[in-house]
């Protein structure tokens, strides 16, 4: 008989070139059904069926564009079951739509290491830069893009010699790529029913918006659940360097994207991610706010536009004392197609 104990892996079992792959998972009304409860996100197709067939002439009804992400993301967490924090995201970028019923497999490539430095009375940690590719049913990429999550040691004394430079992971997109990723044939003329009364500002490089209404963050455990990450900090507070269980950092760019839908109502789709930094911890409970400055807006050929927007995000929360404090802690660079 013998004793196993399953485990992630440590800073010091990472090397470059290694893979890891993930249970392949089928995207089901149930999944979009959570999504929209857990964040409210008001962007329209992934929340009407009739009027998504209209705009799209697919049958097919389609997924939110971050509920994908959210899905290939959680399909990368073996690699980082041990994560204090995931520090950045570069270059994601959507390829295609996904629809109710397509097959996500993710493949997560590990492309960097560096150790951070030794500080007096803190363990050993190391970041680890990942590219994760996710194909559908038909083997054609849907998502494309990096992440670095900072990893615990399993020797706290570890000196692995890890020093790699992550200043070569793209962080930027060509108007080109962007406008190539667009889907062909869409008509917008549903979106932009008076009916509705839901008109989109008229916005222009240089506007910056505030978002007014805020959400609180909860629930975090069940997106982490739904979404296959195992990362153990997210759902178990003895793991976690705050003592409190570490809020995934997607839900609080979730609760971000569905407020930049209050501002922007006819939102087509999420299609990349210049970077995105997380700044600080979120915990349950935090009250989240959001404002975004618009860098540029480029009209499609094929209809609507592109909003290349910078988005930053703040938490509240009560402090030691009982007051409310309020810290950044998410730095987005965004790039989204509007009718």
């Amino acid at each position: 008989m013998s004793s196993i104990t399953i485990d992630g892996p440590y800073f010091e079992d990472f090397s470059i070139g290694q893979t890891f792959a993930a249970p392949s998972l089928t995207v089901t009304e149930g999944h979009a059904a959570m999504y929209s409860a857990l964040f409210g996100d008001r962007m329209r197709l992934p929340l009407d069926h009739h009027l998504c067939r209209r705009v799209t002439g697919d049958e097919r009804w389609l997924a939110h564009s971050y509920l994908v992400v959210h899905l290939a993301a959680g399909q990368t967490t073996y690699a980082s079951q041990h994560v204090k924090g995931n520090l950045f995201y570069r270059g994601l970028i959507l390829q295609r739509p996904v629809h109710i019923g397509d097959s996500l497999y993710t493949t997560t490539k590990v492309v960097g290491l560096k150790q951070n430095k030794a500080k007096p009375g803190r363990d050993a940690t190391g970041m680890v830069a990942l590219e994760m590719t996710t194909v559908n049913q038909r083997d054609e990429v849907v998502l494309h893009f990096w992440r670095s999550p900072m990893l615990a040691c399993r020797n706290p004394a570890a000196d692995t010699g890890h020093n790699d430079d992550f200043g070569w992971i793209k962080n930027t997109f060509s108007v080109e790529e962007l406008l190539a990723v667009l889907p062909q044939g869409w008509n917008l003329a549903p979106l932009a029913s008076e009916l509705t009364g839901l008109r989109a500002p008229v916005l222009k490089a240089g506007d910056e918006i505030d978002v007014g209404p805020r959400d609180t963050v909860t629930c975090a455990p069940e997106l982490v659940r739904m979404s296959l990450n195992i990362a153990y900090t997210h759902t178990d507070a003895t793991r976690s360097y705050l003592g409190q269980r570490l809020v995934y950092g997607g839900h609080t760019i979730s609760l971000a994207l569905a407020q930049i839908t209050r501002a922007l109502p006819n939102l087509l789709a999420m299609i990349a991610w210049r970077y995105c930094d997380h700044l600080g911890p979120v915990l349950e409970g935090d009250i989240i706010s959001t404002k975004f400055k618009v860098l540029d807006v480029i009209e499609a050929p094929g209809g609507g536009r592109l909003y290349d927007l910078d988005v930053e995000a703040f938490a509240t929360r009560k402090d030691a004392s009982g007051e409310y404090k309020t810290e950044k802690v998410l730095a987005w660079g965004l790039v989204t197609w509007g009718a």
